[in-house]
């Protein structure tokens, strides 16, 4: 979501932000910040709770949904959940309880710094939850394996709005057997933003930027140019080697066994490497880092999703006119040019007196093309529902970009998303691959020696086979 140097004000913290990481509101109440980030960033939190397949001590089986509704729905339901994300639950539930009389939407902002250690214990106790939890898209996962009986399965309705949403997220709102125990909310579609005056400056078009082997060159001509650095990648939390391998249609394991060695991995460190070793990446330390670097002009580009929009216009509106947006370059010439980072989900945890009143809310935020685009009007939260893509709100020129439409073409790049496998297990490689990824950024070790040290720490610690 939305980050922000305090969880009031205008400025909020990104819903699946990377720990320690900051973003800015827009500037006005069509233009605000979202739900977003990286998904290597890492649910740190969660690794203690793996193995705990419990489901929690006060749901030894799994609630279900009749597959029809049960009629009227009365009665309340209170929703944990922070900053922007909870600001337009609140907005919303006021008209979905004046659409339905009797019922009542709470919504409990709980902030972000502590909501995973309260949503896993409550999860492992079986006690404590609300009916609904906001959980980030690369998290549920984790949960969903961890806990298999602590959520309400939603499928016999549910399961028929698998087409609507974007088939990245939906993954991960599904367990192996296919089960749905939650619904996508927001995406993170991936493309280039980049500075126009900078390219102008080099002679550069960056429409030319087709792969990533032009994205090389085109950074060592920057550079002689203009003293410009290429990006700027975070100096200890790693997020674009995910980003890179997801464009591959890969995550970290493949039909369950370990892939972080895979050539798919290799040549997503080896890129990285390049970037460094060229003297193309400007190192910074954390969200601070990579927004006040990219006010001053330190890099040229930022390849990162969709919610970084509020960022720029909130933070940044002094460079208006400044940015312009083109899809990812792609590995080899045709390829995809685009991929996920961030995003998140609403579950009806099997903890709720009121799971019908749950879903109804759910369906109703969700599941519907005017409140998912008002949602992305007034709070930036870019839509996992493809059905509100074709909102005229993504059609608009944008001032800020030069006149250039950037929402359309971060919604068709919505739509082609690689859909990558997870498990109960992402998190715990997420932070060997990060410890892997440093060792190759800053020590200068080979790539491939890296992932495979770092494949075999993560056999080891999942139990999980090495990928042939």
């Amino acid at each position: 979501m939305s980050g922000g140097k305090n969880s009031t004000g205008t400025r909020h913290r990104r819903l699946d932000a990377p720990v320690g990481s900051r973003a800015g509101s827009g500037p006005g109440p069509t233009r605000r910040r979202v739900l977003g980030a990286g998904l290597a960033g890492g649910a740190l939190l969660l690794t203690g709770a793996t193995g705990c397949a419990t489901g929690g001590a006060g749901a030894p089986d799994a609630k279900r949904l009749d597959a029809s509704s049960g009629g009227k729905v009365a009665g309340k339901i209170t929703i944990w959940s922070w900053d922007v994300a909870a600001k337009a639950m609140q907005r919303l539930g006021k008209a979905f309880e004046q659409a339905h009389p009797g019922t009542t939407v709470d919504v409990v902002d709980i902030g972000y710094d502590n909501a995973y250690d309260k949503i896993t214990v409550g999860l492992g106790a079986g006690s404590g939850l609300p009916d609904v939890l906001t959980v980030e898209g690369h998290r549920m996962p984790t949960y969903i394996g961890n806990f298999p009986h602590a959520l309400v399965d939603l499928t016999s309705r549910a399961g028929g709005l698998a087409k609507d949403f974007a088939p990245s997220a939906w993954r991960t709102v599904t367990d192996v057997g296919g089960r749905v125990l939650a619904l996508p909310w927001d995406s993170g579609p991936c493309a280039l933003f980049y500075r126009r005056d900078h390219f102008q400056q080099a002679g550069i078009d960056p429409a030319t930027l087709t792969t990533w082997d032009d994205y090389l060159a085109a950074g060592t001509t920057l550079k002689d140019r203009t003293g410009k650095k290429l990006l700027i990648l975070d100096a200890k939390q790693d997020s674009m080697f995910a980003l890179l391998l997801q464009q591959q249609g890969q995550g970290w394991f493949v039909d369950g066994k370990v892939a972080v060695a895979s050539p798919a991995a290799e040549r997503a460190l080896t890129l990285m490497k390049q970037l460094v070793d060229r003297g193309l990446v400007d190192f910074e330390n954390g969200w601070d880092g990579l927004v006040s670097g990219t006010h001053d002009g330190k890099a040229a580009t930022t390849p990162t999703a969709a919610w970084w929009d509020g960022t720029l216009t909130g933070d940044m509106a002094d460079l208006n006119g400044r940015f312009g947006v083109v899809p990812l370059p792609a590995f080899d010439p045709g390829g995809c040019r685009t991929s996920n980072s961030g995003g998140s989900t609403l579950c009806v945890t099997a903890q709720s007196k009121n799971p019908e009143l749950a879903w109804e809310f759910l369906s109703f935020l969700l599941a519907d093309r005017a409140n998912q685009a008002s949602m992305m009007e007034h709070e930036g939260l870019f839509p996992a529902y493809l059905p509100a893509l074709d909102d005229p709100y993504f059609q608009q020129p944008d001032p800020y970009y030069a006149n250039q439409p950037a929402m359309r073409l971060l919604a068709d790049l919505a739509r082609s998303i690689p859909t990558v496998e997870t498990t109960a297990d992402d998190s715990k490689a997420g932070d060997i691959v990060n410890t892997a990824v440093n060792q190759v950024l800053h020590n200068g070790a080979d790539p491939g020696t890296a992932l495979r040290s770092a494949a075999r720490q993560i056999a080891t610690a999942t139990s999980r086979q090495p990928a042939p």
